[in-house]
This record gives C-alpha cells, sequence and structure tokens, in this order.
C-alpha cells in the first residue's frame, strides 16, 4: 500500500487533466468552490452527502467528567461538536479492492489523471 497523501494540488491537477478547456487558475477555482461550500455547510451544522464517496455530518458532544487512565485523576472534558464521516458502500469496496455495481463518477476522473 503506498505511503501518499492526496493534496489539494492533486485535486486541482486531477480536475484540470480531466478538463482541458479549462485553465489552471479555472480548475483552481473550482475545487476552491467546492471546498468552500462543503465547509461552509459543515459550519452551519449541515450534512453533507457525496453520492458514491459517502457523508459527512457534525454531531454535538455533550460536557461530561474524563479520567486520566493513568492517575486516575478527573478532568472535565467541554462540550463540543465533532466532524463525523461516512463512508458510502462504493467507497468502502473500493478501497477494500471488491467490485460493487457501477464505478464511482469519482474514480474515473480521477484514473483519468495524473494523481
Amino acid at each position: 500500500m503506498p505511503n501518499r497523501t492526496t493534496t489539494r494540488a492533486d485535486l486541482l491537477e486531477a480536475v484540470y487533466g480531466c478538463c482541458p478547456t479549462l485553465s489552471r487558475a479555472q480548475a483552481r477555482d473550482v475545487v476552491e468552490m467546492a471546498l468552500e461550500e462543503i465547509c461552509g455547510a459543515l459550519e452551519k451544522g449541515e450534512t453533507v452527502k457525496l453520492r458514491a464517496f459517502g457523508a459527512f455530518s457534525v454531531r454535538s458532544k455533550r460536557a461530561r467528567v474524563g479520567r486520566n487512565p493513568k492517575t486516575g485523576e478527573e478532568y472535565p472534558i467541554t462540550a463540543r461538536r465533532v466532524l463525523t464521516f461516512r463512508p458510502s458502500p462504493r467507497l468502502i469496496a473500493a478501497v477494500n479492492g471488491e467490485e460493487l455495481g457501477e464505478e464511482p463518477v469519482l474514480g474515473r476522473a480521477l484514473s483519468n489523471s495524473s494523481v
């Protein structure tokens, strides 16, 4: 399994590579707008569902008392919001090298690029 991280620049190259009519600046704008929309929706507490990829959602966790496992000392954990991701069955199958119906739209775009 390769130890590589896909970056924002890799996404930009994928969009630029699959859309020859776009300039690099336009491809960057497309990627940035998509990420801004996703972040904005999550900041408002909305769920973001991406077909054949998964769903991002924000959960509220209540305040509680935590415990240091080494010393047993108690300390308060404040209430907070956490981001969760639930992968789609297609993404899970792709990660495990299995076939599951039609190829995801994202998979076609990334397989045609140098990402």
